[in-house]
């Protein structure tokens, strides 16, 4: 979640288009204009942060007992009680394809769903800080012994979820690779369970998780890119982005940021 291919273009598309939506009704005077600081009052009154979440790629993010948990789950409730939303956070489903349209829509003030920074993205919406360091990884069939390398899926099939940099990094990199894209990393690892791919291609840490929970696959040790994990917010909200990283500044410092790390990422490697 990320060199412009024709997904990635299609994506920035629908974002644009989204965001002139937005100005049109705007304009029409149907909806009133968020000032800079309106994200942060909005919080303080109302006691929510609002926050879109594509929870279907764990460790990050991911429903477990009827309730949605992870990495980005509780570091983002975290950072909700250091905006000051004393009710914690509402979370907005959405597919991660439509997560920067429907930001760009104020159906939601920021992205916390694992996605990449890249410049692309940066063209439409503002990052946080990086805050948390991860790549690209080839998942494979525990036995196959064909596909060793990012050398090797030259004329392969690739599964990758759809919208995110899998797409855009094998398009640019990859052109003889045959891409499969489906919605959900569930699809997408089932993929090659199955033998329907040869390989998946997403993030180091869910697929170092599956890897671990599912021996018929494994993850290959050459990454394919390395990559910076942060949130989005619009670009006018430049308050609400000083305040996330100053948020994000001191849960690192109280240690309550590592506390995270150890228990979504260092026990489970």
């Amino acid at each position: 979640m990320k060199p412009i291919g024709k997904s990635i273009g299609k994506f920035l598309a629908a974002a644009t288009f989204a965001a002139a939506a937005v100005v049109t009704v705007v304009g029409a005077g149907s909806v009133p204009a968020r000032a800079q600081d309106a994200v942060i009052a909005s919080i303080k009154q109302n006691g929510t942060f609002r926050v879109g979440v594509d929870a279907t790629f764990a460790p990050f993010e991911f429903s477990q007992d009827g309730k949605k948990t992870g990495f980005d789950i509780e570091l983002v409730e975290a950072i909700a009680k250091e905006l000051g939303a004393t009710k914690g956070v509402e979370w907005v489903d959405i597919d991660f394809k439509g997560l920067i349209p429907g930001l760009l829509a104020n159906r939601f003030d920021m992205i916390a769903s694992a996605m990449y920074i890249t410049e692309e993205r940066r063209k439409v919406v503002g990052f946080s800080d990086t805050y948390y360091p991860g790549g690209l990884v080839i998942m494979v069939k525990a036995n196959n012994t064909a596909v060793k390398g990012p050398s090797d899926l030259e004329g392969k099939t690739a599964a990758v979820q759809i919208g995110t940099k899998s797409v855009a990094h094998l398009k640019e990199h990859f052109p003889k690779t045959k891409i499969v894209e489906v919605e959900t990393n569930a699809e997408m690892f089932g993929q090659v369970e199955t033998g329907r791919t040869d390989v998946a291609v997403t993030g180091k840490p869910a697929a170092k998780l599956y890897a671990q929970t599912h021996p018929t696959v494994k993850v290959l040790d050459e990454q394919l890119t390395t990559e910076d994990y942060g949130f989005a917010m619009r670009k006018e909200n430049t308050e609400l982005v000083t305040k996330v990283n100053a948020a994000i500044a001191k849960l690192k410092a109280d240690g309550t940021y590592q506390k995270l790390v150890d228990k979504w990422f260092e026990a489970k490697k």
